[in-house]
């Protein structure tokens, strides 16, 4: 079964990091629902929320995958309910 999940993501370093976090989050499109990034620019950081709806399986590996990723932090809210 299915679950909608909140991804939280902050990049350290965006600039040396951007393109390797798009590239993952890329690679699981068709499961993003929502993305919302915040540049902040003088402490040379980036918050980035994603929505997804997915199995456990694949919300636990895209969080995987990002926080694999070095100077990347992420945590994630999974819902309880089953959709």
């Amino acid at each position: 079964m299915k679950k909608i999940a909140a991804i939280s993501a902050i990049l350290e370093e965006p600039q040396l990091v951007q393109e390797e976090f798009n590239k993952v989050v890329s690679s699981f499109k068709g499961m993003i629902k929502g993305r919302l990034g915040i540049p902040f620019m003088e402490e040379n950081m980036a918050i980035v929320s994603l929505v997804v709806i997915g199995d456990l399986n694949e919300i636990n590996s895209l969080t995987g995958k990002l926080g694999n990723i070095p100077h990347v932090s992420v945590k994630t809210a999974i819902s309880k309910k089953e959709i």
